[in-house]
């Protein structure tokens, strides 16, 4: 029987390391947020009072092992004159199976059928949850679109509503061998899913080895100059009495005129492997050159990346 690893996130960070991970023989259950509130999901959420379904789009599409063509059509995006324009195929359809099956879990156990799964895609929580934080000059600001675009530095991220987790994600992480936090939007993608009492609880309660793969770049007015250690010291106020046991992180270099294009049109950096600082750390750090460019943008070399995890979790 193949072991359990529950991956917590949302949004670009968490469909990229399924992608990978889904080529190792482990059994998957990723747990995603849904608390974006931009674009065609925004409309969606706001028409049909639904939680957030275009992360969960996403990780469904990196899950699925069906024909190209059919991820194709699940991405697929309209542009159009009509209310149809910036609505994606796979956004619809989640939708739609929602009203039909009466909540979202069961809406998305139905397409995963359709799109042959290599493992499990949960909703954090049914609600239609909203995203709050407070910035470091007290202002709070409402919505994730909203956090995302502004540039002042966030304090805190939290729910305007405490939300109520689904069975399926306790679950998930009652019965893992390992729990992943993904790499992305550190303030709107993974706390998130830690801002939730209920999930605080049972990651207190698991016996499972908390891993984080620490993004490569940082997140303007999320984590400006941050270093994996900073990333690893932020996530830690939120995960209660656990910490994060281990850490992959990338130590490969970035080439200087790509990092520069970062640095002047998206205000990213790379963040810093300062291994200085690891051994204040309590935890693990797999460090490796997990650089990968596609399409001149940088991504995370995602075979290798799943490698580390399925690694580690056969060490277990």
């Amino acid at each position: 029987m193949n072991k359990k690893v529950v991956v917590l996130g949302g949004g670009t960070g968490l469909s990229t390391l399924l992608r990978g991970l889904k080529q190792y023989p482990v059994d998957i259950t990723a747990i995603v947020s849904v608390c974006d509130d931009g674009k065609s999901t925004g409309i969606l959420r706001e028409e049909f009072n639904i939680p957030a379904v275009g992360d969960i789009r996403r990780v469904l599409v990196s899950l699925s092992e069906t024909e190209p063509l059919v991820m194709e059509l699940f991405n697929y995006r309209f542009h159009t004159t009509s209310d149809l324009d910036g609505h994606t195929i796979g956004n619809l359809l989640l939708t739609a199976m929602t009203e039909i099956t009466g909540n979202l879990s069961d809406g998305i156990e139905a397409l995963s059928k359709v799109l042959n799964l290599k493992g499990k895609v949960v909703p954090l929580t049914e609600d239609n949850v909203v995203l709050m934080a407070e910035m470091e000059d007290g202002n709070q600001v409402e919505g994730e679109h909203n956090i995302t675009v502004d540039k002042r530095k966030i304090k805190r991220v939290y729910y305007k509503e405490n939300p109520t987790p689904t069975k399926e994600a306790l679950k998930a992480i009652e019965e893992a061998d390992l729990i992943v936090l993904s790499m992305g939007s550190l303030f709107t993608s993974i706390l998130p899913n830690l801002i939730c009492d209920k999930i605080v609880d049972a990651l207190e309660n698991s016996p499972a080895k908390i891993m984080y793969v620490c993004n490569m770049m940082t997140q303007p007015g999320e984590t400006d100059n941050f270093t994996v250690t900073d990333h690893v010291h932020m996530l830690n106020q939120y995960l209660g009495k656990r910490k994060v046991d281990v850490v992959i992180a990338n130590n490969g270099k970035i080439d200087s005129e790509l990092a520069l294009k970062y640095e002047t049109l998206e205000q990213k950096d790379a963040v810093r492997y300062d291994a200085e600082n690891f051994k204040k750390m309590d935890n693990q750090v797999i460090g490796d050159d997990f650089v990968s460019i596609s399409n001149n943008m940088i991504r995370h070399n995602v075979t290798k990346l799943g490698f580390h995890i399925f690694a580690y979790l056969m060490q277990l």
